[in-house]
């Protein structure tokens, strides 16, 4: 937001009028032209849009990374096969992969989330991880996943796959330990293959990763307390049986949406509009990604939901994959670095960090474990701006990288990792900003848990669970085929409220295009500081801060009613009879 919109902004006594003459501007062009102008461009954007995620969909939805690749390993070809595949990054520009690498330094993995969208937010654009960690040398291998996963896909499979990943590339660097970077829901993958994969692997980044989803403030992430209020896991599980055995990603994605509605349905489109001319291309870029739907199957939704969302049993020692796989975090000998941000309310820091309070009581468990923790915290980017804000890449993620040996060489203990920049340039050199490592305690981290309300969550999830599985599963499971839930996939809001703007569905959106080609040749548009320009934008502003505080106020209810709900169970639960929910967790 720029000075001008700021004052514009607090000017509510006598804001500029919106029939200002030219004029006063002192152009050639009309307030009112202006505005029409910049609505036939934004309709565009939106048909371009549409355009790109039909044409996306009918080439099979390929990994967006912007570098050229190899296909090594092709996980549907494995005897457990899963919808997963290893790449090389062989090209960087003009840069190919012999100019680009270093063979003295270590191959870097890098996992994108599997959480609704398709691979590649790590290497969509030249500032990116993958883009860094080519600049530093590193030889780097990126794991994408196909948009069907193979019927009946686990896990405990997934996690195979990603272990025969991390094998091969240990095979082809053999005298250095590659560095696994999980992004988001993907940091969870890098640390069962960590507990996992005594040997093979180095550091781990862990960027946004959730990891204690029971820990947090209910004032900063309420969210997590709507589980809750739907009852568990049974309503995902309803929504895999309505797709045939498949989970639709496109209800994650509006899961996404709905944390923050005022940024993802008014200030996205409004920031368009304003910048019709300027922001399009950004807008684009980032759509083609959001907007690209995958799938998981069945098993592997439950997987999530009653392992780790609802159950959180990554944290407590509890997960298995398979009959014989109990993961254990304490297991993992690697350095650990986790990045998180003060602005994400996707993944919080106190979910980010929580865990490592859980698994070491104090700072000298930590120390006779053996143990090495980093942990660096944003002051304002988003969950998305962790893995693709470009001036994240080019500071924060190039100093993890080369910092690298210098985590490994410290001592047992937990850290901050500080960066001074007194610059304040991304781009500034390595020998202009400094990285020191600040020792802290376990008991500075002061992360907030719900636990004993939440475990009394899990039980009715599993009571639930149990319900719906006995009783109405088989009736969807009846009444579903391929035809009817490829229907319900079309008639999803995160695709037709898309895809109507589209050519191929709206025959009115090719007279939009022809008149966005018209205005493109003869725009000009009014400057920044117009008055009527001002007013508007003060207007849009006005009206995020009311999505806002309407936002804060559904979070506060979601709140109060869970708090109604379970708040009285936390005494309950502190009694001999607690121990049941855990007990039975244990059996299962």
């Amino acid at each position: 937001m720029n000075k001008n919109f700021r004052l514009a902004a607090v000017n509510h006594e006598h804001p500029p009028s919106l029939a200002t003459s030219d004029a006063k501007a002192g152009g050639n062009v009309s307030y009112t032209q202006d505005v029409f102008e910049r609505w036939v461009l934004f309709l565009d954007a939106l048909r371009e849009r549409a355009d790109n995620m039909i044409a996306h969909e009918r080439q099979g939805m390929p990994p967006l990374l912007d570098f050229d690749y190899e296909l090594l390993l092709d996980a549907r070809n494995f005897e457990r096969p899963v919808n997963y595949a290893l790449l090389r990054i062989t090209r960087v520009g003009d840069d190919c992969w012999d100019d680009c690498v270093d063979k003295a330094k270590p191959p870097v993995i890098i996992i994108d989330p599997r959480a609704g969208h398709g691979p590649g937010i790590g290497g969509f654009k030249r500032d990116s991880e993958v883009g860094m960690a080519m600049h530093e040398g590193h030889p780097v291998y990126f794991v994408i996943f196909f948009p069907e996963p193979t019927p009946g896909q686990t896990l405990a499979d997934v996690h195979q796959a990603l272990r025969e990943f991390v094998a091969d590339v240990a095979r082809r660097h053999p005298h250095m330990a590659p560095v696994l970077y999980g992004n988001c829901q993907a940091g969870w993958a890098v640390t069962l293959l960590a507990a996992d994969c005594e040997g093979l692997a180095g550091p781990i980044v862990l960027n946004g990763s959730p990891l204690s989803y029971w820990s947090g403030e209910a004032e900063t992430s309420p969210m997590r307390m709507l589980g809750a209020l739907t009852g568990g896991s049974w309503a995902a599980h309803m929504a895999a049986d309505l797709g045939d055995g498949r989970f639709d990603g496109a209800w994650l994605a509006q899961n996404f949406e709905a944390l923050q509605p005022e940024k993802a349905i008014w200030d996205k489109y409004a920031n368009l509009f304003a910048h019709a001319d300027t922001e399009r291309e950004r807008f684009l870029e980032f759509e083609r990604w959001w907007n690209a739907y995958y799938t998981l199957s069945r098993e592997e939704i439950l997987g999530i939901t009653q392992n780790l969302f609802i159950g959180n049993r990554l944290e407590q020692g509890e997960m298995q994959l398979g009959e014989h796989c109990t993961i254990d975090l304490k297991r993992i000998g690697n350095p650990i670095i986790v990045f998180a941000s003060k602005g994400d309310n996707i993944t919080p820091p106190q979910q980010a960090l929580g865990w490592i309070a859980k698994l070491y009581p104090d700072t000298d468990a930590l120390k006779a474990a053996g143990q090495r923790i980093v942990y660096m915290t944003h002051e304002y980017v988003g969950h998305l701006g962790i893995f693709v804000s470009g001036s994240v890449a080019r500071l924060q993620h190039r100093a993890i990288l080369e910092s690298l040996n210098a985590v490994e060489a410290l001592a047992p203990g937990l850290y901050e990792m500080v960066i001074d920049n007194p610059s304040g340039d991304p781009d500034c050199k390595a020998g202009d900003y400094d990285v020191r490592f600040e020792p802290r305690e376990v008991d500075d981290l002061g992360i907030a848990s719900d636990d004993a309300a939440l475990a009394q969550v899990a039980q009715i999830s599993r009571i639930n669970e149990a319900a719906y599985t006995l009783f109405v599963s088989p009736w969807f499971k009846a009444a579903t085929s391929p035809a009817s839930a490829e229907a319900l996939r079309a008639l999803h809001p995160m695709r037709w409220t898309r895809t109507i703007f589209s050519e191929r569905v709206n025959p009115w959106m090719a007279l939009v295009k022809s008149m966005a080609d018209t205005v493109r040749e003869a725009r000009e548009p009014l400057p920044d500081d117009h008055p009527e320009i001002l007013a508007e934008r003060a207007l849009l502003a006005r009206t995020g801060e009311s999505l806002a505080a309407w936002r804060r106020g559904r979070d506060a209810w979601i709140t109060h009613v869970f708090g109604a709900m379970f708040g009285n169970l936390v005494g309950a639960l502190a009694s001999p009879q607690a121990d049941y929910p855990t007990t039975t967790s244990n059996k299962e």
